[in-house]
């Protein structure tokens, strides 16, 4: 068992809109209970689902569930708000919704989304001037819809202060077990993520399309195994002739063929990789800036830091002052050491 320090439950509210996907509310709603069943005494987590109508409601799937409240019901306050997807992009809801929305993350220490209910949000004005993302497939869309939010496509989840979001469907269990570590510790959400068979995480600065999604599916062809390549040594020589070199082609053809499957040169595929692997360890580790520059390929401070500026408009040093881990520190040194070896 593990304990938990807080005198009092934190109440989760999670809202649900029409055409919902299930396995979100579930992902969410499943760990909370995992990490309530994980403790000697009291539960850590109260979780209330919100519809707008606080009847019976059917899924997109077709599953009917029934709700705690409905939002003239569910009107004190709570300490984490999370507005969960539904099927596709959503068609938007009333002013009446949307006020409720705000009211409930003006009220709360922190509030975010999961999936595509990142569009509620944007739209209510919440993600104004903030970082999010949603799943892949949609976030062109959240990104033309609402172009004061800084969409990152392809994260797993993001956090920017009190503001959170995740990528799509099975994200929402990382994105909850980063909540539990930030409020009970790391060994509570160790302790839920062994209960349900899942990594503890993967980081927020993790692709989406990252390299345990890429061997899931099977590499498949020589842009595949480039990628892989490119995730899994970070430190060799990726420059374009060493990498045809490596595919049997000329540099100029992987140049074409690159380009046409993925959207974006090599050389930033590349630099964006990096940057996710930096991202990682300056999250989840204290390890010196110098020794991340070197363990994600860029070899010096110098280039990271540009890099980083590029990339997401501040230093390495600021990234790592607003977004580490709880318990950083510990949590994955020997990790970060097996890298620089």
């Amino acid at each position: 068992m593990c304990e938990v320090e807080r005198s009092t439950a934190v109440l989760i509210t999670l809202f649900a809109p029409d055409n919902v996907h299930l396995l979100e509310i579930a992902a969410v709603r499943d760990a909370l209970f995992e990490a309530n069943c994980r403790v000697a005494t009291g539960s850590p987590y109260e979780v209330r689902l919100v519809t707008e109508q606080g009847v019976a409601v059917r899924s997109a799937s077709g599953v009917t569930f029934v709700p705690d409240a409905s939002i003239d019901q569910a009107t004190g306050p709570s300490d984490t708000l999370i507005v969960v997807g539904p099927y596709g992009i959503p068609a938007l809801p009333n002013e009446r919704v949307m006020q409720w929305l705000r009211q409930q993350a003006g009220q709360a220490r922190r509030y975010g989304s999961v999936c595509t209910g990142a569009f509620l949000l944007a739209h209510a004005g919440l993600f104004s001037r903030r970082r999010a993302t949603t799943h892949w497939q949609y976030a062109a869309n959240l990104a033309a819809a609402y172009p004061d939010v800084t969409v990152e496509p392809d994260q797993i989840f993001v956090r920017d202060g009190p503001v959170f979001s995740s990528a799509g469907v099975a994200a929402a269990i990382d994105l909850t077990l980063s909540l539990i570590e930030e409020d009970f510790g790391r060994a509570l959400a160790l302790a839920v993520a062994r209960r349900l068979v899942v990594f503890l995480k993967r980081p927020g600065g993790q692709s989406q399309y990252s390299a345990a999604l890429i061997a899931q599916s099977g590499v498949s062809g020589p842009i595949d195994r480039i990628r892989l390549l490119v995730l899994e040594n970070p430190r060799r020589d990726l420059s374009l002739a060493t990498l045809a070199k490596e595919l049997g082609v000329s540099p100029r053809h992987l140049s074409r063929l690159f380009h046409a499957e993925q959207g974006k040169s090599l050389s930033d595929y590349v630099e964006s990789t990096r940057v996710d692997i930096s991202r990682r360890l300056l999250e989840e580790s204290s390890a010196p800036i110098k020794a991340i520059a070197f363990a994600a390929g860029f070899g010096s401070t110098t280039t990271l830091r540009r890099a980083f500026m590029r990339a997401l408009g501040i230093t390495p040093h600021e990234y790592r002052t607003r977004f580490q881990s709880t318990g950083a520190a510990s949590s994955v040194m020997a990790e970060t050491d097996a890298v620089l070896s």
